[in-house]
């Protein structure tokens, strides 16, 4: 099967913040770059049609969260050993964003997937209520309420951290 036009452009364009948010999903680099592997490897076959649908970023990231709570449903994760390793360069981190990057690990996996599914697209990617909604695959009452209890639920675990 031949590579898709424009598929590599938008990878090389938007490589960095599928994986900042596959990341912030799975809390781990290994899993966050096995997740954007295996969205891309889904949204490959329907590439043409996606661009031809004019928003494929959305659809993409609808994959790669759906990818994530399914990858949390069940316990196989459907990685295969390859021969040959890719090399990728990773780049250097500012002070601030080390500190932000520990901050966020720490307190994300405190969370259930969805709750932390619905973070992540909220506040980390700037979606609004319907966007995530959409991404997900759900109503905008349950971004609502997911959101709300996410947000008293890191309330609750910083004052318990506070508190020691």
């Amino acid at each position: 099967m031949a590579e898709p036009d424009g598929l590599r452009e938008f990878v090389a364009a938007r490589q960095g913040a599928l994986l900042r948010t596959a990341w912030l999903l799975t809390s781990d680099w290994a899993q966050a770059e096995d997740l954007v592997q295996a969205t891309l490897a889904k949204v490959w076959p329907r590439w043409r049609h996606l661009v031809q649908r004019g928003d494929p970023e959305a659809y993409v990231r609808r994959v790669l969260v759906t990818t994530y709570l399914t990858w949390r449903r069940r316990q196989w994760r459907g990685e295969e050993p390859v021969e040959v390793m890719p090399e990728t360069a990773v780049p250097g981190d500012e002070i601030a964003a080390v500190d932000l990057r520990d901050l966020l690990g720490r307190i994300l996996p405190l969370l259930p997937a969805r709750q932390r599914a619905v973070l992540v697209l909220r506040f980390y990617q700037d979606m609004s209520v319907e966007q995530v909604a959409d991404a997900m695959g759900c109503s905008v009452g349950t971004v609502k309420s997911q959101t709300a209890k996410a947000l008293a639920r890191l309330a609750a675990a910083k004052l318990a951290q506070e508190t020691r």
